[in-house]
């Protein structure tokens, strides 16, 4: 057996990349935001308008990984905090 040299990131990790790639580098993403990206990604006919709740709680925790990672950091009211220990409305911001 050999292992993979590059291990793959996690399909909600690489959309939170894509997503903060894409985004004005002086802007930020609320995690809202990209959960409603991967539910209409994933949408299926039956599916509630409010489909991408159940997509937050796997967003934040993979936003907490890309940033211990140093790939993104995680804003509150325009300034970087500590991802881990980040309360209330928090935004996603790709590093300078």
């Amino acid at each position: 057996m050999t292992a993979d040299p590059k291990p793959t990131l996690d399909p909600i990790a690489e959309k939170i990349i894509e997503l903060l790639a894409a985004a004005d580098p002086n802007r930020s993403v609320s995690p809202q935001a990209i959960a409603q990206a991967i539910a209409d990604s994933r949408r299926r006919p039956n599916d509630p308008p409010d489909a991408w709740r159940r997509y937050l709680p796997a967003v934040k925790q993979q936003a907490l990984f890309l940033a211990r990672a140093g790939k993104l950091i995680v804003m509150r009211k325009g300034k970087p905090v500590d991802a881990q220990s980040a309360k209330g409305v928090i935004r996603y911001k790709r590093p300078i």
